[in-house]
Protein backbone atom coordinates (compact mmCIF):
# COMPACT_ATOMS: atom_id res chain seq x y z
CA UNK A 1 0.00 0.00 0.00
CA UNK A 2 1.38 3.40 -0.99
CA UNK A 3 1.92 6.01 1.72
CA UNK A 4 0.68 9.44 0.57
CA UNK A 5 1.26 11.34 3.82
CA UNK A 6 3.17 14.61 3.71
CA UNK A 7 6.20 14.56 5.99
CA UNK A 8 7.51 17.56 7.91
CA UNK A 9 9.47 19.82 5.59
CA UNK A 10 8.06 18.37 2.35
CA UNK A 11 5.63 21.24 1.70
CA UNK A 12 6.22 24.93 2.33
CA UNK A 13 3.82 27.73 3.15
CA UNK A 14 3.81 30.76 0.88
CA UNK A 15 4.89 34.23 1.94
CA UNK A 16 1.32 35.52 2.21
CA UNK A 17 0.51 32.89 4.84
CA UNK A 18 3.76 33.62 6.67
CA UNK A 19 3.00 37.37 6.69
CA UNK A 20 -0.53 36.84 8.04
CA UNK A 21 0.76 34.49 10.74
CA UNK A 22 3.42 37.01 11.77
CA UNK A 23 0.69 39.52 12.60
CA UNK A 24 -1.88 37.12 14.08
CA UNK A 25 0.47 34.97 16.20
CA UNK A 26 0.94 37.69 18.87
CA UNK A 27 -2.85 37.78 19.44
CA UNK A 28 -3.68 35.84 22.62
CA UNK A 29 -5.83 32.75 22.13
CA UNK A 30 -8.21 34.09 24.77
CA UNK A 31 -9.23 36.83 22.32
CA UNK A 32 -10.65 34.24 19.92
CA UNK A 33 -12.44 32.47 22.78
CA UNK A 34 -13.83 35.81 23.94
CA UNK A 35 -15.09 36.59 20.43
CA UNK A 36 -16.81 33.19 20.28
CA UNK A 37 -18.48 33.75 23.66
CA UNK A 38 -19.51 37.28 22.64
CA UNK A 39 -21.05 35.84 19.46
CA UNK A 40 -23.07 33.40 21.54
CA UNK A 41 -24.26 36.19 23.83
CA UNK A 42 -25.11 38.46 20.89
CA UNK A 43 -26.99 35.67 19.16
CA UNK A 44 -29.05 34.90 22.26
CA UNK A 45 -29.76 38.61 22.77
CA UNK A 46 -30.87 39.07 19.17
CA UNK A 47 -33.04 35.95 19.40
CA UNK A 48 -34.77 37.24 22.53
CA UNK A 49 -35.27 40.80 21.29
CA UNK A 50 -36.43 40.08 17.74
CA UNK A 51 -39.93 38.68 17.70
CA UNK A 52 -40.58 38.50 13.95
CA UNK A 53 -37.37 37.54 12.17
CA UNK A 54 -34.47 35.71 13.76
CA UNK A 55 -32.20 35.74 10.70
CA UNK A 56 -29.62 38.04 12.25
CA UNK A 57 -29.52 35.93 15.43
CA UNK A 58 -28.74 32.84 13.37
CA UNK A 59 -26.16 34.74 11.31
CA UNK A 60 -24.30 35.98 14.40
CA UNK A 61 -24.58 32.53 16.00
CA UNK A 62 -22.72 31.02 13.06
CA UNK A 63 -19.67 33.17 13.85
CA UNK A 64 -18.83 30.99 16.87
CA UNK A 65 -17.25 28.11 14.95
CA UNK A 66 -14.99 30.29 12.73
CA UNK A 67 -13.72 32.20 15.78
CA UNK A 68 -12.91 28.94 17.58
CA UNK A 69 -11.21 27.52 14.48
CA UNK A 70 -9.12 30.68 14.09
CA UNK A 71 -8.14 30.35 17.74
CA UNK A 72 -7.07 26.73 17.23
CA UNK A 73 -5.08 27.66 14.12
CA UNK A 74 -3.45 30.53 16.00
CA UNK A 75 -2.49 28.21 18.86
CA UNK A 76 -1.02 25.63 16.47
CA UNK A 77 1.09 28.27 14.72
CA UNK A 78 2.42 29.42 18.09
CA UNK A 79 3.29 25.89 19.19
CA UNK A 80 4.56 24.37 15.95
CA UNK A 81 5.39 27.28 13.67
CA UNK A 82 3.99 27.84 10.23
CA UNK A 83 6.53 25.84 8.30
CA UNK A 84 8.22 22.65 9.54
CA UNK A 85 11.15 23.09 7.14
CA UNK A 86 12.12 26.36 8.81
CA UNK A 87 12.34 24.53 12.14
CA UNK A 88 14.68 21.75 11.01
CA UNK A 89 18.24 22.19 12.29
CA UNK A 90 20.85 23.10 9.72
CA UNK A 91 23.50 20.46 9.07
CA UNK A 92 26.79 22.12 8.63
Amino acid sequence: MTDYRVQAGEAQEDQVTAMIEKYTAPVPSSIYLGLALASIAASVTLQLTQKEKANSALFVGQWVAPFLLLGIYNKMVKQHGSDAKAQQPLNG
